[in-house]
């Protein structure tokens, strides 16, 4: 029996360690379909969210799921500690429990508490290790748990500011985008004097987003359930009014424009399908059309207004073949992480007063009502 809890406790303690090493340290995203971060993420968030769809408030339910992220991490970090302290605990006991003990005999719950007053270096000495075996897990407990702590410490600051760095983006999109952003009025808001020239850079500074997101959220899964600040916001939104947009240009226009186009499209839609993978999500189309075959005029119209010329139906065919390349994706994101898809925009009035960009923008002064607050989360 000796023998048997050693083993285990030597084999639990190797796998913690190493589910760490592959979630904190490794840079590179393991394909392995078993992981104990994994499988903790998956049972917690199948808990949390099946609370959070039946919260039906909006205001709330954001709320609610934005603790996810950072609560689930804090507590992954106790997990891995309580498997540790108890997997030297098991290797204390199969030892023999040499350690000495004021008032108490010693066994599995002296192993225990000291395990856990030595993995923490609380060192309070009403505990000591007295064979040399004892001493020996001691020594290696103390270690581990000192270096544990520093790896920790040193890593949640790389992850909020992973985290920080994806939301500087997202919420300048809201004011060439509009919140939740939209395709048609990040076009509309570029107009006829930007469509060639600022908005091929601003997709080009998207491709490189794209690329940064793929890489910090390929290595840490988990911050895909970090939320951003504006219940409107989200980067599953964003990549989608980003993917639209691109989808258009390449379907309908020409020029330096559609070049960029095509290269933020393809790494956007890389990171997409990579991260629906990670997160073993499958392939799921959409229930509903968001641009129906009605609203293509209205599509094609739009791109004229600002200043893209030659706009035909020979373009919708492509239009068509470019979104089931991504929309199954986000659709699938959207599902697993609860943020809804924004509409493609076609719709929306081109004028709207009642936000900041309409007050901004207008050349005459907008009446607003005594007492009448500005939406500041609406761009």
């Amino acid at each position: 029996m000796h023998i048997l809890i050693g083993l285990l406790g030597l084999a639990l303690m190797l796998a913690i360690l190493w589910d760490a090493f592959e979630s904190v340290i490794l840079p590179r995203h393991v394909r392995r379909s078993f992981r104990i971060a994994r499988g903790f993420f998956r049972t917690v968030w199948r808990i949390w969210s099946f609370i959070g769809r039946r919260i039906r408030s909006t205001k709330l339910r954001e709320s609610y799921l934005s603790y996810f992220g950072p609560l689930s991490l804090l507590l992954l970090i106790g997990f891995w500690a309580l498997a540790l302290l108890s997997a030297f605990a098991m290797l204390q006991w199969a030892a023999g429990s040499g350690l000495a003990s004021s008032g108490t005999r010693p066994g599995f719950r002296t192993d225990l508490y000291f395990s856990g007053t030595t993995f923490f270096t609380l060192g309070l000495g009403d505990v000591t290790p007295e064979s040399s075996i004892a001493r020996f897990i001691s020594v290696i407990e103390a270690g581990t748990g000192f270096g544990f702590l520093a790896v920790i410490i040193a890593y949640l600051p790389t992850l909020y500011g992973a985290f920080s760095q994806r939301e500087v983006n997202i919420s300048l999109l809201d004011a060439r985008a509009g919140s939740p952003p939209t395709a048609a009025e990040l076009l509309r808001r570029h107009g006829t004097e930007r469509i060639q020239d600022g908005l091929g850079h601003y997709l080009r500074d998207w491709e490189t987003w794209s690329g940064q997101l793929m890489e910090t959220h390929l290595t840490y899964p988990f911050l895909c359930f970090f939320r951003s600040q504006h219940d409107n916001q989200s980067w599953v939104a964003a990549f989608t009014a980003i993917l639209d947009t691109c989808a258009l240009l390449i379907a309908y226009a020409e020029g330096e424009t559609k070049w960029q186009a095509q290269l933020t499209f393809a790494i956007s839609r890389h990171a997409v399908a990579d991260l629906a993978q990670v997160l073993n999500m499958d392939f799921q189309p959409l229930e509903f059309d968001r641009l129906p075959p009605e609203d293509l005029p209205k599509v094609r119209g739009l791109l004229v207004q600002c200043g893209v010329p030659d706009c035909t139906e020979a373009g919708d065919a492509k239009l068509n073949e470019l979104r089931k390349l991504y929309e199954p994706y986000l659709n699938a994101l959207s599902k697993l992480l609860l943020m809804p898809l924004p509409s493609w925009g076609v719709n929306m009035p081109a004028d709207r007063g009642n936000t900041v960009w309409g007050r901004i923008t207008s050349k005459a002064p907008t009446s607003r009502r005594p007492g009448e607050e500005v939406e500041a989360d609406h761009l």
